[in-house]
């Protein structure tokens, strides 16, 4: 079995991101940025208001921000924009589970595939740099055996190891929905590649991450989806009853994670690790309207539907792992984060172009 090379950091070398202008990317970007670093963005601008969080990023950084506006299926470009670079985050996706049920075959090409072409143009280098890949947890699968029980306003397991702790990445992976056979492919393909090939990868299986920047809807985004309905006095829509359970990860704490998880590369290569709030950072559905409502000032309208198809009714993060590995432990509340969201959201509402949201240290 091949080891994964020793790397050692090098910020002389711009960090490549791939969906650089998406959500976590322009995070992501935004701290190397800060720090002097220089970026290159790889995207396709697909998304609807990247090309404004892009514009944010070239505004405020200039000439530090290299702009590669590409698509990951395209193995050539991917196999050029490597060339030179420190780092690399790995962002690019599919994103909605919806969208992959509505073409799997789009899905899987951009997810699988295009995660494919990036680790081949990796292992053509001489010396492949360290990758973040952002996983999810729909590589769990629906949790029907997670045994569930009604408390309040909430879901909660009736087991008390996952009640307390989690979901761990000791649960076997069990993909469901094209999403999250797309990218439970990936996952898959990352952690091999660092095992076979000695690509320096490390995997994040990702809960719910919200905060600036994000172009949250119905299907992806959706705590950004829930603030911005509510600012524009529209319904919000809850598929089931409300009572479904997520753990939330303010993105300014998902990017001292990725910071941290570089800085390690060494010791956590070829490594999954839950990423997300965990269970003091869970909230239901109805509990998080119950926030925005207090914060908002009025009541929010609600409107009802079916369950939707693979959607969990209890995820929370076990983050042990990477705890324990680095120190790393969120800081941002619930709370805090959905009120700094609502302020940037409803700024960006009364300006030409996004500005940053930073929580007070």
């Amino acid at each position: 079995m091949r080891r994964t090379a020793r790397v050692s950091p090098r910020p002389d070398l711009p960090a490549l991101i791939t969906g650089g202008a998406g959500f976590i990317g322009t995070n992501v970007a935004a701290r190397l940025l800060q720090s002097g670093r220089r970026v290159r963005i790889f995207d396709n601008l697909s998304r609807a208001g990247v090309e404004t969080n892009l514009r944010w990023l070239c505004d405020t950084f200039g000439d530090r921000v290299e702009r590669v506006i590409a698509d990951v299926r395209d193995a050539a470009a991917l196999a050029q924009a490597v060339n030179g670079v420190g780092e690399v985050y790995h962002f690019a996706a599919q994103v909605a589970v919806t969208s992959s049920l509505d073409d799997p075959l789009f899905d899987f090409s951009v997810n699988a595939g295009g995660t494919l072409n990036l680790l081949e143009a990796l292992r053509a280098l001489p010396s492949p740099p360290p990758v973040i890949f952002t996983s999810t947890n729909k590589v769990y699968g629906d949790l029907e055996d997670v045994q569930l029980v009604p408390d309040e306003d909430r879901y909660v397991p009736a087991d008390t190891d996952t009640r307390m702790a989690g979901i761990s990445e000791r649960r076997p992976v069990d993909f469901h929905s094209p999403y999250g056979c797309s990218k439970g492919a990936a996952d898959q393909y990352v952690l091999d590649y660092a095992r076979t090939f000695g690509i320096p990868a490390v995997v994040f299986r990702m809960s719910c991450i919200y905060g600036p920047h994000q172009c949250g809807t119905e299907d992806q985004g959706w705590v950004a989806h829930f603030v911005i309905r509510a600012i524009e006095d529209r319904p919000i829509t809850i598929y089931g009853d409300g009572l479904q359970v997520r753990d939330l990860l303010y993105v300014d704490d998902l990017v001292d994670a990725m910071t941290r998880a570089q800085a390690n590369i060494n010791t956590m290569a070829g490594e999954a690790f839950n990423i997300g709030g965990g269970p003091e950072r869970s909230t239901s559905l109805v509990e998080l309207i119950a926030v925005l409502t207090a914060l908002h000032g009025r009541p929010v309208a609600l409107e009802f539907d079916a369950w939707r198809e693979a959607d969990q009714r209890y995820y929370v993060s076990d983050t042990r792992k990477f705890s324990d590995a680095t120190g790393w432990a969120p800081r941002v509340s619930v709370p805090e984060g959905v009120r700094a969201l609502h302020t940037w959201l409803t700024q960006v509402r009364t300006l030409p172009t996004p500005v940053p949201a930073t929580l007070a240290s």
